[in-house]
């Protein structure tokens, strides 16, 4: 796939998600905040199935999706994405800042929806600020989609397992915020969503304005020695003066 390609694949696919957020964002809204359709349910199964083992495991999944892990995570994306140490300190600059403006409008966001989240009596770990789109979820799905694009960059045909596994874990961050009933589970599809079309938007921008070389680290062939001068006739080479 061509850099062109990759673009207007970022583009449409992060404009599709964009949509979709914001009709999900209109019915939330339109509810006043209020559970959608199988939210009720999903709180109802989680508080029914919470064994201690299980409990602590999805404590210990929902933990990776906020603090210091997800910028680690990111760091070491432009690590992988780089092929110089020039170009792994850019991309992984890249990647923070790809994150932290993620970040920033999904605050904004969150507080022009304001939606509540779901009974404290029900919540089997600490949250804070509103629901609506989940934290945890998009700052995991925005790392996710960040690592698998820096290990598809270097590994394009190998590396599906590890693409699996990171995209699991992205994932399993927003389910655990469903079970350990933080969430409703319309919350956690808003921050897939709103992840998917912020990455969209910056691989986009990356890749339709970044050089070739940032990622690759391919230097610029040299200039030829020749270049902007006309070529010699053959012809008049070795013969006499007239």
């Amino acid at each position: 796939m061509n850099r062109r390609d990759a673009a207007d694949l970022a583009g449409t696919v992060g404009l599709g998600a964009w949509v979709a957020f914001g009709v999900l964002t209109i019915v939330v809204l339109g509810h006043d905040g209020a559970p959608l359709w199988t939210d009720d349910g999903f709180l109802g199964w989680s508080l029914g199935h919470r064994p201690d083992v299980a409990r602590a495991l999805a404590r210990g999944v929902t933990v990776t999706g906020s603090g210091v892990v997800p910028y680690a995570l990111t760091v070491l994306a432009g690590m992988v994405a780089g092929r110089t140490v020039r170009r792994r300190m850019g991309a992984a600059a890249l990647g923070l800042a790809c994150l932290v403006m993620g970040q920033a409008l999904r605050y904004g966001v969150m507080e022009a929806v304001r939606r509540p989240r779901p009974t404290h009596a029900d919540w089997a770990a600490s949250a804070g600020g509103w629901a609506f789109p989940s934290g945890h979820s998009t700052t995991a799905a925005l790392t996710a989609g960040l690592l698998i694009v820096a290990v598809s960059l270097r590994a394009p045909s190998g590396a599906t397992p590890l693409r699996i596994v990171i995209g699991c874990w992205g994932v399993l961050v927003g389910l655990s915020r469903v079970y350990l009933g933080v969430h409703w589970f319309t919350d956690v599809i808003g921050g897939w969503l709103f992840a998917t079309g912020w990455l969209g938007v910056c691989l986009y921008a990356m890749t339709r304005w970044l050089p070739t070389s940032f990622v690759s680290g391919t230097p610029r062939a040299p200039h030829s020695p020749t270049e902007g001068h006309a070529p010699e006739d053959p012809g008049r080479r070795g013969s006499p003066p007239a």
